[in-house]
């Protein structure tokens, strides 16, 4: 009797295939199980990663075969920062009026990408400047994506495939913009290596999340309840080294610039400017539905207190690997500012939970999950191909997002599958297994 998986019910979800009718669930997981399947859609998810990302860089280059123009994305932005930073006027770029100025005179279209990142995103982006924009364009996301793959693959060990097929739109809508979510998974990634050994180490990477650090606030807090107080040290004297460079690079203005454009950045929120649909956070549902800011950013607060809560729950009820999947997932439902390109760091933590997911999860369980999963990963690029051309960039109807739902549902039912399971094993004086990779660690 498989007493880990109670009350298993069938689910008949088929898509006909080689070897007859197969559930989705089915779909996923074979993944896992057969290394004959892995390889196939393996091959199909690299080689669709691939197509994109030389089809972009083309795009990037002027070689495009869409005969419309280059439609300007995160990565122009990106490009523009960096010659700012060696024209020693980065400080425009945090102002909305002035960098607007020059997205306008590189896309000839008004073009919404306000600058709000840390000064040592600055820094970074600034060797891309020195590059032509296709060229580095490439290397910045192939490398990203490089990264995040081996990293990924470290984790997840045999569910990296399955866990590949679950973000897979987020890659792909990540690759087509440019965006910096390989690196910031690439990161979050190393962190969960790091703690998963025991390493002060970890606080490497987490230190270098300064540069989205909305995205780290899980893990400072998992840094502090876990008494990680080697890695908490390493973050902090990280996040104190790169602001000094920063600092003597760039000049002390560029603080007081960043926190103008983020006051900028709090307004055109408030105001619905950004594009809602592509966002994951409550805060962008309840906005598109029309609710006022106030409701929004209560609605927001209120799920971002349940996420921390979870992670110190999840620190003294669960094994290391389930606690660090929990505060991945948790991490992305804590800030309103958080996007479709941030999803790759979903993927580790899937990487790090299918392991106990396919194994104590109903039927019903999974395929739940897996679909959530899908849909909040493909959301944004759904509506972008329906939506096309109608989405305006500034002062934008607000159309409906969902994914911040679906992700709250794929974080409510794991949680709800890893603390049944801990509790039934508690009951026979046993516990949960850990990650494959790693054996239990369970935390006071």
């Amino acid at each position: 009797m498989d007493t880990a998986r109670p009350n298993s019910r069938s689910v008949d979800l088929s898509i006909t295939g080689e070897g007859g009718d197969m559930t989705l669930v089915e779909v996923i997981e074979i993944a896992r199980s057969s290394e004959a399947k892995r390889r196939i859609y393996l091959c199909i998810l690299l080689s669709t990663f691939a197509l994109m990302l030389a089809v972009s860089a083309a795009d990037f280059s002027g070689f495009g075969i869409s005969s419309k123009p280059h439609e300007f994305v995160d990565f122009d932005d990106f490009h523009i920062a960096g010659q700012l930073v060696w024209r020693g006027e980065i400080e425009k770029a945090y102002r909305f009026a002035t960098m607007g100025e020059f997205q306008k005179a590189i896309s000839g279209v008004e073009v919404f990408l306000p600058w709000t990142y840390p000064p040592q995103f600055d820094l970074l982006v600034a060797p891309l400047a020195l590059l032509p924009l296709g060229l580095a364009y490439a290397l910045f996301t192939s490398g990203g994506l490089i990264a995040y793959l081996l990293t990924l693959r470290r984790i997840a060990a045999e569910n990296f495939v399955p866990a590949l097929i679950l973000v897979c739109p987020a890659i792909l809508i990540t690759i087509k913009c440019g965006q910096n979510g390989f690196l910031t998974g690439t990161l979050i990634g190393l962190t969960c290596l790091g703690f998963r050994a025991g390493s002060p180490w970890a606080g490497l990477p987490l230190g270098l999340m300064i540069i989205k650090p909305h995205l780290a606030v899980g893990f400072a807090l998992y840094t502090l309840v876990n008494r990680r107080w080697g890695a908490a040290l390493v973050a902090a004297v990280t996040v104190t080294a790169t602001s000094a460079l920063a600092t003597f690079l760039l000049g002390p203005s560029v603080w007081t610039a960043l926190l103008d454009g983020a006051k900028e950045a709090r307004v055109f929120l408030e105001h619905g400017f950004y594009p809602l649909f592509r966002m994951i956070s409550i805060y962008a549902v309840v906005r598109s539905l029309e609710l006022s800011a106030l409701v929004a950013t209560i609605a927001q607060l209120l799920v971002a207190i349940f996420a921390l809560g979870l992670i110190v729950l999840a620190s003294m009820r669960l094994s290391i690997c389930q606690a660090l999947g929990v505060t991945t997932f948790a991490s992305l439902l804590i800030s309103p500012y958080a996007y479709d390109y941030d999803l790759p760091i979903a993927g580790i933590g899937l990487g790090l939970l299918l392991p106990d997911l396919t194994r104590l999860g109903t039927q019903l369980e999974r395929l739940a999950l897996y679909a959530m999963c899908l849909f909040t990963s493909a959301f944004g690029l759904m509506e972008l191909a329906i939506l096309s051309d109608s989405v305006k960039v500034v002062g934008q109807d607000m159309h409906l997002a969902l994914a911040g739902i679906s992700l709250v549902a794929v974080f409510a039912l794991t949680w709800r599958m890893l603390v049944r399971a801990n509790a039934y094993h508690a009951q026979s004086n046993g516990r949960t297994a850990s990650c494959a990779q790693a054996a239990p660690q369970l935390m006071g």
